[in-house]
């Protein structure tokens, strides 16, 4: 009967705008949930025909879609550990629940921000009770990355805060001025020292004297200098001299000539450099390029230490974690050292609404989204890993307040339907009085 078909429609339409309803409450119940995405409803007709003239109501059904794709807006945080994903992209994490399990790798799932924070054990966690993944670092700071279409080679990310971490010197570049007038016949041929602070294999502090002797000619100038090096922790024992000469042309006035080794490591004119052995092992010192004035030179009358760069650090202690915006996770010590501890990869799919939702704003892969891909951040389709930030929710609340208006009065009209039916079919019945 068509009026029945009526009275069908009736009651699909209140099923519909109820579920829309639904919807619409639980995104303005989580207007405030940093990284909810909302939840749409879709309506669809359905059509059942007409037979002989008479058109049958065939209704309306509806299907609700989380909005996976949609970001909030970005917010900024007084902790350093917060995160959220610039553009697209998702933070791999597991269960702490899981992880301290130990039955095999954790089942990894994906957000797009959280509040980390190191607990008892040393994990990065959120108060939900979410480890952060990553790929950890070899002790030099190197990370050699996993597979990238799975999740095996991911680990929880965790660190010890009470760390003392200690950095050899291996590398030690100097920009230094020798007096010009020094090589000169009947100058005084006064030598010049330096004292240079590096840092052995323990963290200690020690120090390179260096010695700067000109060779003073009967006439002219000689623009030769010999350079001696001694090291605290061997001894004092000289562990390289050399011998070097400065040009005196009008186009290259001031800059190195020749570096000829009397003992130590040769100068290795591709890299300006000369290689010693201090007691905890070979270092490198740059003296600088022939023909550049990148490093010695011999100008004017004034013996100038430019300047003095070294790698390595005294012992420190870890006083704090960042994640930059490609995803490493690094180690600060008080020390001002900084050490990388893990890479953090951010995880794409080809449709995101496909994800399937599970609580805390946490995703698993699933058919409908496709494949999964491990990206460094900010290459490929991702974005950058932001700290110090959260994504807020993607709820708009007055665009919901008013979907609740249409949706209400959508449902009211539907309750109007089934009403007048009712007094069709009453009136239906008293034919027969």
């Amino acid at each position: 009967m068509t009026i029945s078909s009526a009275l069908n429609a009736g009651v699909s339409g209140l099923s519909a705008n109820a579920s829309s309803l639904a919807a619409i409450s639980d995104n303005i119940a989580n207007s405030s949930t940093s990284g909810y995405k909302r939840v749409q409803t879709d309506f669809q007709s359905m059509v059942v025909g007409s037979s002989g003239g008479t058109y049958t109501a065939g209704g309306v059904s509806s299907s609700n879609v989380r909005l996976i794709d949609e970001r909030g807006p970005l917010v900024g945080t007084t902790n350093a550990t917060d995160l959220a994903v610039t553009e697209r992209g998702m933070l791999p994490v597991a269960s702490l629940t899981e992880v301290e399990a130990g039955n095999g790798s954790p089942t990894m799932k994906l957000t797009t921000t959280g509040s980390f924070r190191t607990n008892a054990d040393g994990y990065l966690t959120t108060e939900s009770g979410l480890v952060l993944l990553g790929w950890p670092a070899e002790p030099d700071g190197t990370v050699s990355d996993g597979p990238r279409d799975t999740a095996e080679g991911l680990e929880p990310v965790q660190y010890n805060m009470n760390q003392l971490t200690g950095e050899p010197t291996t590398e030690i570049s100097m920009g230094v001025n020798l007096p010009a007038t020094s090589t000169e016949a009947g100058s005084a041929g006064n030598v010049e020292s330096l004292t240079v602070e590096y840092y052995d294999n323990l963290g200690s502090s020690q120090t390179l004297d260096i010695s700067f002797t000109p060779t003073v000619p009967g006439a002219g100038s000689s623009n030769e200098w010999t350079m001696q090096i001694t090291d605290s922790a061997s001894g004092g024992a000289v562990i390289g001299e050399y011998t070097m000469t400065f040009d005196d042309s009008r186009t290259a006035g001031g800059s190195l000539a020749a570096v000829a080794a009397v003992t130590g490591g040769a100068y290795d004119a591709t890299t300006g450099s000369v290689v010693v052995n201090v007691d905890g092992g070979p270092m490198e010192i740059n003296l600088g390029m022939i023909g550049e004035s990148d490093g010695f030179t011999q100008l004017s009358d004034t013996f100038a230490p430019a300047s003095i760069t070294k790698d390595g650090n005294e012992v420190g202690t870890m006083v704090g974690i960042e994640v930059d915006a490609q995803g490493y996770v690094r180690a600060n010590y008080d020390s001002g050292a900084s050490r990388i501890l893990f890479k953090v990869p951010l995880v794409d799919v080809p449709n995101q609404n496909g994800l399937t939702a599970l609580d805390q704003q946490t995703y698993l892969p699933s058919s409908q989204s496709g494949s999964y891909f491990l990206w460094d951040a900010g290459d490929g389709p991702t974005g950058e890993i932001a700290s110090y930030a959260r994504e807020e929710s993607a709820t708009d609340v007055a665009t919901e307040l008013t979907d609740m208006i249409k949706t209400q009065r959508a449902y009211s009209s539907n309750a109007k339907v089934i009403q007048t039916v009712d007094e069709m079919l009453q009136e239906t019945t008293n034919i027969k009085r």
